[in-house]
């Protein structure tokens, strides 16, 4: 009999022993009541209890948690859009007892009262508006929330509305809005740069043309002045103006067949086709400037006569005028 008590002894005092010490992790608190009744609240490392008398009822995380809601709602403009609002919450250090016995499940409470702000703030909100203000959104959350929570032991450290998410249709009209006013401004853009090569054109034309026009009126200024000095030159040796411009005109001519024959691949009518009607035509040519310079001539000699005639006449009339002016005296 003796044999069977020590054993059972030991086995007690090892239950008892092991029933009196336990471990609390780092940020983290237990709660230790005695016959049901709340005594104490410990912390981390090594704690004692009386076995069997107390018990650990719990343990609370003093960490910061973070808790995502998703709600639905719709806007001012009755587009239905889900939020995501993540809230950041901690047990406040001398709150633990109100966070423990006061709130049977505090992710619920966070998530009634998260609904209870959005589904009030949003609605007065269009749908830019919801992504341009999410932070008053977060802003009215975290006070509601402050103002619930801190009375059960819970502090509201950060509300963040993480992800705006609008209904497909809505999301896919919004992409064509925003593709219709890209590819206007890309328009705008092409259009102003075609403007500008028309104008940029006109004006090289326009510079091409004035340049274009400089260089023939200069070479035309050059020929003509040429052509002046030709003639300055055969009227010093004897050669008359019209005959000096029919000797010019057919220089010109055999310039110009020269050129035509050193081109290649170049094509040339003669009118008429029979090499004796050219030098008929040539010849014609040169007599009709020979017959001009014979009538020139001609002309300048009937001139030259009428007006020795008049000298002579007006000569003779002096004579008479002065002859009786000297009668009278």
């Amino acid at each position: 009999m003796e044999n069977l008590i020590l054993p059972v002894i030991v086995v007690f005092a090892v239950i008892v022993l092991l029933g009196s010490f336990f471990t609390v992790k780092q940020q983290t608190a237990a709660l230790v009541e005695r016959f049901g009744k709340f005594t104490s609240m410990r912390h981390a490392g090594l704690q004692l209890k009386i076995p069997v008398i107390d018990r650990v009822a719990g343990r609370i995380n003093l960490k910061v948690q973070q808790l995502d809601v998703i709600v639905e709602t719709k806007t001012k403009d009755d587009v239905f859009v889900r939020l995501k609002i993540s809230v950041q919450f901690q047990v406040i250090y001398d709150k633990v007892y109100d966070a423990f016995y006061r709130l049977q499940n505090p992710h619920d409470q966070i998530t009634s009262y998260v609904f209870d702000v959005v589904r009030a703030e949003v609605p007065k909100m269009k749908l830019d508006d919801v992504f341009e203000r999410k932070d008053d959104v977060a802003i009215a959350v975290k006070r509601e929330l402050n103002d619930a929570m801190s009375g059960y032991g819970y502090d509201i450290i950060k509300t963040l509305v993480t992800d705006i998410d609008p209904d497909v249709q809505v999301k896919n009209a919004m992409n064509r809005i925003n593709a219709s006013e890209r590819e206007k401004v890309a328009a705008e853009y092409e259009a102003e740069a075609e403007r500008i090569k028309i104008v940029a054109k006109a004006r090289a034309e326009a510079e091409s043309k004035r340049l274009q026009g400089q260089g023939i009126a200069d070479q035309r200024r050059e020929i003509a002045r040429g052509l002046e000095e030709s003639v300055d030159v055969l009227n010093n040796v004897g050669i008359n103006s019209q005959e000096a411009s029919a000797l010019i005109v057919v220089t010109q001519h055999y310039d110009t067949l020269q050129s035509i024959g050193e081109a290649t691949q170049s094509n040339l009518i003669l009118l008429p086709n029979s090499p004796q009607a050219g030098s008929d035509m040539l010849n014609n040519m040169i007599a009709s400037f020979t017959a001009s310079a014979q009538i020139g001539e001609q002309m300048k000699k009937q001139n030259h006569k009428k007006e020795t005639t008049v000298k002579a006449k007006a000569k003779a009339r002096n004579d008479r005028e002065g002859e009786n002016e000297g009668g009278y005296e």
